[in-house]
This record gives structure tokens, sequence and C-alpha cells, in this order.
């Protein structure tokens, strides 16, 4: 009977760590203000540790900037915007488009990496924002990319990746 168990345990342990995949803490950002984003790694490769973490910056987040993470080395690529944004009174016609932390996130063991950027009012509102997430390992990668067409549930996918929902300022507040 402990065995079985025993058995039992290791195959919902299994299917729990296959099924997880990249999320973001946060549940929404507003439109038109500064977001902050965590992103949250539960597991690695194929039982290999994560040596780095990729963020696609989309477009219509403008300005963002990477939290420094201890013990992990940090690289942002830039590129142009696919429009200029006006961002405090200068106008913004490239920015930050990718995020790279490397380092080394044991597969047992979970982390976060953050990042800010502007929500721009060309993200629709109530609809989720899709932010595409790579991990790399050693000998492989988990691609959380994969962005669902109209009316397709995000769920249904095998590398979704995390979005959150994009809300209107509530009345009375702006930065």
């Amino acid at each position: 009977m402990k065995l079985l168990m025993t058995a039992a345990a290791l195959s919902l342990s299994l299917a729990t760590q296959a099924s997880a995949h990249a999320t973001f803490a946060e549940t929404q950002v507003v439109q038109g203000e500064t977001a902050r984003l965590t992103i949250r790694i539960g597991h690695g490769c194929e039982g290999e540790a994560t040596l780095r973490v990729r963020v696609q910056i989309p477009e219509g987040l403008i300005a963002a900037q990477p939290m420094v993470h201890a013990g992990w080395q940090l690289e942002t690529v830039t590129g142009a915007y696919a429009q200029p944004y006006e961002y405090y009174g200068r106008t913004l016609t490239e920015g930050v488009r990718e995020i790279v932390w490397s380092g080394e996130l044991p597969n047992a063991h979970y982390d976060e990496f953050v990042f800010r950027a502007r929500v721009t009012d060309t993200v629709p509102l109530d609809q989720m924002l899709y932010i595409p997430v790579v991990q790399e390992c050693a000998n492989g990668a988990e691609r959380w990319i994969e962005i669902p067409a109209e009316g397709q549930d995000a769920h249904d996918l095998e590398g979704p990746a995390p979005g959150v929902m994009v809300v209107a300022p509530s009345a009375g507040h702006g930065h």
C-alpha cells in the first residue's frame, strides 16, 4: 500500500510539473501607466536547471526596465518601435525589446524575475496582453510563446505565453 501511495504521489508531482508554465504574479495592468511585472518560473526544462530567462517586450509596452537579479547577469536588446510614442515630453522611437537574465535556477527551485514598462494606449483595453517568455537550459528550452487565436483558450496551447489583462485607469487616477 505504501508503494502504491508513493507511486501516486510521484505521478501527481510529475503531472503538476509538466503542466506548470511561466506566469505573471500580476493579473492586470493599467493602460497609460507604468506596470511592474513579475515572471514566475516554477521548474526547469525536463529536469534541468534554467540557465537563461528571455522576455520579449511586445509592441505597445515602452520604456521597459528590468530589475537586477542577484547572482544573475542582465542583458537588454534594444530595437525600433513600430511607431513613435510620447513619454514624459519626449518622443521614443526605440527601446528595450528583449530582456535576458542569465544564471542558474535549479529545477527543484522557484524564482521570479521582475521588470517594469509603460502600457501605452495602443494596447487594447479589456484584452489579455501576452508577453512571450523562453527558459533556456543546457540541453533544451521551454518556450512559453504561443498566443491564442481569437476565441481560443490559452489553456489549450502547449506553450502558452503568460499574459495580463489590460484595464482602464480608475476615475480620478492618472500619472
